[in-house]
């Protein structure tokens, strides 16, 4: 059974935790977000080019398409 003194004891031991993290600096977490987001962007661009180049030589090779 789930008690008062065990939720407070968790969310002691909860805190006491997070208080060990070495949390990242603003401009650790700016860069880091600015290199996904760029590779996101990136990634999707291939992936788009190469769809796009794929279906278009399926669609010549089945003559599907002008």
């Amino acid at each position: 059974m789930i008690t008062v003194s065990k939720v407070v004891g968790f969310l002691r031991e909860t805190q006491r935790e997070t208080s060990k993290v070495t949390w990242p600096s603003q401009r650790e977490t700016v860069t880091t977000t600015v290199a996904v987001v760029v590779m996101a962007v990136v990634g999707g661009a291939f992936f788009f080019v190469v769809d796009s180049v794929l279906g278009a030589t399926l669609r010549r090779l089945l003559g599907m398409g002008g």
